[in-house]
């Protein structure tokens, strides 16, 4: 009846820390009913979890790979995993690492 659920697990890699980087990504996942949280790793890359409809998916990842303005992505891993419908919005993670 519903479109499937999809989840994906991304790792961007560049000047993506200090930028706004997790404030861009939670605007366009709630623009996108796309779940999920996004976090800034100790090795200066950020991670993102994710899960929408495919085509929810498909938009937030363009919009990943651009990034705001003073963002620059250098490299950019995704990871699909199984769907556990687990979230119920998008959040920024801040992690103590």
């Amino acid at each position: 009846m519903g479109e499937e659920l999809v989840r994906v697990r991304v790792f961007i890699d560049g000047r993506v820390q200090g930028v706004a980087y997790r404030f861009y990504a939670e605007k366009y996942a709630s623009r996108l009913a796309v779940t999920g949280w996004v976090r800034n790793l100790v090795d200066g890359r950020v991670e993102i979890l994710a899960e929408g409809s495919s085509e929810s998916i498909a938009t937030f990842l363009d919009r990943l790979k651009e990034g705001p303005s003073l963002a620059r992505v250098d490299r950019f891993d995704v990871r699909h995993e199984p769907p556990t419908g687990e979230f119920r919005d998008f959040r920024i993670a801040f992690t103590n690492e």
